[in-house]
């Protein structure tokens, strides 16, 4: 494991426990990528040799004949030079020229990771655990310095990427694009997986061929959004969960972003990802520097379940924090569709009541507990009781929800304010706006200008003041808008374009404040639903809200695409009433709780008009998800069967320990005449023996795998789980 330097051969080597990663000097000036693939423990230095010249492609003086950059693999290429491919970095210099060329100037290997000043990153308890290497380069003619970061964990197949830019000249330059890593494949035979979407359809898989040209996928919208997903995934061709190699990037970064990649002239194919520089420009005066997002690369030999699972073990260990890391989650309910903005305190106690009688152990409120908010066109940003709902305040609430038993759990929206507020009448320029331009709402509101300070410090003193004014167990953190009329009154006009990153900043110094001052609360992220399901907002929150849409055929779909790279563990699910609010799909109750149960368990109903039939059911399954949750979230998560291909779905989930095995299949329509369908599972002992918890047969994990269990189905919308226990004691009767 870690980072060894080929002084000779200028060659440098990041191992991981299976993996390789490889760069090298070219003409002894440009770092260059040879590299990256399962483990190598020697490379003969012709095989690294990556010299050739291309008609047509400019030679530059000093170079030679035979060398080009428009052939070479580049580590992190910039623009303006002789590489016409997409480019990592982008600056306009004091003259207004852009060929910016990098050198290599030395490097430098340290134990253990350092942590990205204002951004969130992944982080170690123990030097031990990783290393970095820092590769130094420089344009000479402007002294403008970029050093990339390499770090490599000890227990995972992972290369964490970042650069810093630093001007070391006398004059501002402005960076026009910043991604966090580039790399260069020498073919193209991959399939591309990305995760598109809408509101209440998130992260969809999407898989297609690549082709020639630029293909790129991001958000502008100021928030990394509902409709692309900062992930991408290079699948060799003919891959599949259990087979083939497998390359992804993840970005650590919320905000707006850029990845894709480009099939150059010989068929070479360039993956790139990083900040979005569609709104994006930074004004870097000199001795000033700017740290990129951290970008996660990931690799596997063993297809696309391995990959997800390497994923998943990164960020419950190195990137979720605090108290609820390790620990399960309590089972919730949330009034919001059951009442919306019709509530009163009696409504809220009822449906305590009937929470506590079926296990529930948190109660939260949602929207409209604040200011004079009947409805969503009022009182963002007043962050008051509204006492006519709530007579005794949230203070008076909580006691009596705690006296019944429950956590107490409250819904914010601190980004936001409504223009009939009193924030907004004594601050009107605290928003994101245009001068002079008319102000555009969406859902009413307007979003604060977390660029400024004064803005960032009113909104930690007054949810801080809430929080400390009752025993607040749980807090969901809401934002239900993009971004238009980017503009800011803080900022100078040659700033106006790093609004988005500056907000972004902001907003993770809030987040990093309120969280850290409150560690015993469980905070859940939330952008209507799953528009910030990122790694960025999981190094502050260690779930989050996966999507407004509740229909539990539709979130088969969200939570199996959600699972490329996210664990179960970050996943908000709910049961909701039917009709579905979103679809009006009507689906049995067991198949909603089913698909609910993998992820963080709740409801988001009116427990207190349900029947005695359908309380019953949710009764037991809440006792089971009680007996789940100590290794549900936490296992080892396996796909099944694809919603993406024939409907049905399948997952699997086996504990860190081996001893306990969780399994789902979800039919979603009935087959006339289907044949025998078979569940093989996966992750087993094929040695040893599983007992069924439900009818006491055993089996043995070799037919568990190799023959499956039997799939009896019959109608639309149907699901059926099983619990398995290892049996070590077990022995075969002759």
């Amino acid at each position: 494991m870690g980072v060894f330097v080929d002084h000779k051969e200028q060659l440098f080597y990041l191992q991981t426990p299976t993996t390789t990663y490889v760069m090298k000097l070219t003409g002894g000036r440009y770092l260059t990528h040879v590299y990256w693939g399962k483990k190598l423990f020697h490379l003969n230095k012709k095989n690294a040799f990556l010299n050739r010249m291309l008609a047509f492609s400019a030679v530059e003086e000093g170079d030679g004949e035979t060398y080009t950059r428009d052939f070479i693999r580049g580590e992190y290429p910039t623009g303006g030079g002789t590489d016409h491919r997409f480019s990592a970095l982008g600056v306009t210099f004091p003259d207004g020229s852009w060929d910016c060329q990098l050198e290599y100037v030395g490097f430098e290997a340290i134990a253990g990771k350092e942590k990205v000043p204002g951004l969130p990153s992944l982080y170690v308890e123990e030097e031990a655990e990783a290393e970095t290497l820092k590769i130094f380069l420089k344009d000479p003619l402007w002294n403008l310095q970029v050093t990339l970061y390499y770090t490599v964990f000890k227990e995972y197949d992972v290369i964490v990427r970042r650069a810093r830019v630093s001007n070391g000249g006398d004059q501002p330059v402005f960076l026009n694009r910043f991604l966090s890593a580039s790399l260069d494949f020498e073919q193209d035979h991959f399939d591309l997986l990305s995760f598109p979407g809408a509101w209440g359809r998130e992260r969809h898989m999407e898989k297609a061929g690549l082709r020639s040209g630029i293909t790129c996928f991001g958000s502008n919208r100021g928030a990394s959004s509902h409709q692309m997903n900062p992930l991408l995934i290079l699948e060799e061709k003919g891959g599949d969960e259990d087979h083939g190699a497998a390359y992804a990037m993840n970005l650590i970064y919320s905000g707006n972003f850029l990845a894709g990649t480009e099939v150059d002239q010989l068929h070479q194919t360039r993956f790139f990802m990083g900040m979005g520089d569609d709104n994006f420009s930074w004004k870097l005066a000199a001795g000033e520097e700017l740290d990129s997002p951290e970008v996660v690369l990931a690799f596997s030999s063993e297809g696309l379940g391995s990959l997800s699972r390497t994923f998943h073990d990164l960020y419950r260990n190195h990137l979720v924090r605090g108290k609820y890391k390790k620990e399960a989650r309590p089972i919730l309910v949330n009034n919001w569709e059951a009442t919306y903005f019709d509530f009163n305190e009696e409504k809220i106690l009822a449906i305590a009541d009937a929470a506590r009688d079926l296990g529930i152990e948190l109660f939260v409120l949602d929207d409209g507990w604040f200011g004079e908010r009947e409805d969503d066109s009022t009182s963002l940003g007043d962050w008051f009781v509204n006492t006519k709902k709530l007579p005794s305040g949230i203070q008076g609430l909580a006691e009596k929800i705690h006296q019944r038993g429950l956590k107490f759990g409250l819904w914010f929206e601190p980004e936001m304010v409504s223009k009939v507020s009193k924030l907004y009448e004594i601050h009107p320029d605290w928003c994101i706006h245009v001068k002079n331009r008319k102000r555009t709402e969406c859902r009413n509101q307007l979003i604060l200008d977390l660029s400024r300070e004064e803005v960032c410090d009113y909104i930690t003193n007054k949810i801080s003041g809430i929080l400390d004014s009752a025993e607040i167990d749980y807090v969901k953190w809401d934002m239900n808008r993009h971004m238009t009329e980017i503009g800011s009154c803080g900022l100078s006009s040659d700033r106006q374009k790093e609004l988005p990153h500056r907000y972004m900043l902001g907003l993770y110094k809030i987040m990093e404040a309120i969280t850290q001052s409150h560690p015993d609360i469980l905070f859940e992220s939330c952008s209507g639903g799953g528009g910030r399901f990122d790694p960025g907002l999981l190094y502050y929150m260690p779930q989050a809200w996966t999507s407004d849409d509740t229909d539990g055929i539709e979130r088969l779909k969200i939570q199996y695409g959600s699972s490329f790279a996210y664990p179960l563990s970050a996943m908000g699910s709910h049961v909701s009433a039917v009709p579905n609010h979103q679809t009006g799909r009507v689906t049995p109750l067991k198949l909603r709780m089913d698909v609910a149960m993998s992820g963080n368990y709740g409801f988001e109903l009116d427990l207190s008009k349900q029947s005695e039939e359908d309380l019953a059911a949710m009764k037991e399954s809440i006792a089971l998800a009680k007996g789940l949750r100590s290794f549900l979230p936490f296992g080892d998560f396996y796909r099944l069967l694809s919603p993406y291909q024939g409907g049905d779905t399948a997952w699997q989930v086996v504990s860190k320990d081996g001893q306990r095995i969780f399994a789902a299949y979800f039919q979603v329509l009935s087959k006339p005449n289907p044949g025998i369908c078979r569940l093989k599972l996966k992750g087993l002992d094929a040695s040893a023996f599983y007992l069924d918890e439900e009818n006491g047969e055993i089996y043995s994990g070799g037919e568990l795998m190799e023959l499956g269990l039997v799939v009896s189905l019959y109608g639309d919308y149907q699901s059926k789980t099983w619990l398995f226990r290892r049996k070590d004691d077990y022995e075969v009767s002759d």
